[in-house]
């Protein structure tokens, strides 16, 4: 395995990031090239815990030549917003200084099917710089993952709906519970510049093999040891199902018998109707009904009446919920993915 450094200059003098990258050389030729990175959301560690398992995976098999496909590797894919701490939070979802997300707002291609990235050497923000870089990274790779968390939730991937059921597998290996699949791009997040990139470069849009997805590694406290071990074994598995690595004498996993794989406009956004306390009824992965109260939030402590019952707008499966308990009317409080296309109003099927 190879290690680079590449450096990203800041806007102000003094200021440099550094992007490490690893390469893994495959043995074949025409076995699939794949990208992974993580904590691209900086304050979203599940991914980087998996890939301190894998990546030592990875140089065994590429040492012992099993290794067909070459791999790419980005563990701390946002060194932006790693460095961001406002009195001792981590505030690594958006940029503090434009206040952008850092997975959206990535370059897509224009009708013509032309991209225009940012060269190292523009004079944009950082970030733009570093997600024109990334998206460089993972050009000509059919097989792009990018692995992120919820704030509480259970294992899904999302997946473009031209791609699936071909990557159940993936969903299969990584003991998923879930996927959302997609049919347009509007965020413009990394996982959709990739996938349009793939698109525009495709002979009648056709992609075979192709595998391009945002991984939801459970919910932001679900790092330790075990579960970085399973996540990386399961990428693992996936990786020699899709011909990167030599395959051994296992058989592949199969789905969960409860998945749930349903369009993204099943997503139900249930917001707060009031400020307050949460008393949670329900977690995620478990199923409701309509009508059923998931949730309380406290707004007068002690009183009767003092809380607010917040009702399920249809059945469906929970998916995730907030990770703090304490909350302002309008935030999302948890994510249904509804039997049926969603009812509640929101603004659209994904938060900013």
């Amino acid at each position: 395995m190879k290690t680079e450094i590449e450096t990203i200059p800041g806007e102000t003098p003094g200021i440099a990031y550094e992007l490490i990258v690893h390469r893994l050389a495959g043995a074949e030729p025409r076995a699939p090239r794949v990208y992974i990175q993580s904590a691209l959301h900086a304050d979203e560690r599940p991914g980087v815990a998996a890939m301190h398992y894998l990546i030592p995976m990875l140089e065994k098999a590429e040492a012992e030549g099993r290794l067909l496909g070459s791999v790419t590797l980005v563990p701390h894919a946002n060194p932006i917003g790693a460095a961001q701490h406002l009195y001792g939070d981590h505030m690594g979802r958006f940029s503090t200084g434009t206040r952008t997300n850092f997975n959206r707002d990535f370059p897509v291609p224009d009708a013509a099917g032309i991209r225009r990235l940012d060269a190292a050497s523009s004079a944009v923000f950082a970030e733009r710089r570093l997600k024109s870089r990334l998206l460089e990274l993972a050009d000509g790779c059919p097989i792009v993952l990018d692995l992120h968390c919820d704030d509480e939730g259970v294992q899904y991937i999302y997946a473009p709906e031209q791609l699936w059921p071909e990557m159940a597998d993936l969903a299969a290996c990584l003991d998923c519970e879930a996927a959302l699949l997609w049919d347009s791009g509007s965020d413009r997040a990394f996982e959709e510049a990739v996938f349009e990139e793939m698109l525009a470069r495709a002979p009648e849009g056709d992609l075979p093999g192709h595998c391009v997805t945002t991984v939801e590694l459970r919910g932001q406290n679900d790092v330790d040891a075990t579960l970085g071990r399973k996540d990386a074994e399961g990428l693992y598995r996936f990786l020699q199902g899709r011909g990167v690595v030599a395959a051994d004498a296992k058989p592949q996993p199969e789905l969960r018998k409860d998945f749930v794989g349903k369009r993204i406009r099943h997503v139900e956004m249930v917001l707060a109707p009031v400020g307050g306390t949460i008393l949670f009824h329900v977690a995620p992965g478990e199923r409701v009904e309509a009508g059923q109260v998931v949730a309380e939030i406290i707004v007068s402590p002690g009183r009767e009446a003092g809380t607010v019952a917040v009702p399920a707008p249809q059945a469906g499966f929970v998916l995730t919920r907030r990770i703090r308990r304490f909350i302002r009317m309008g935030d999302n409080l948890l994510k249904i993915i509804g039997d049926q296309p969603a009812v509640a109003s929101r603004k659209g099927a994904l938060e900013d």
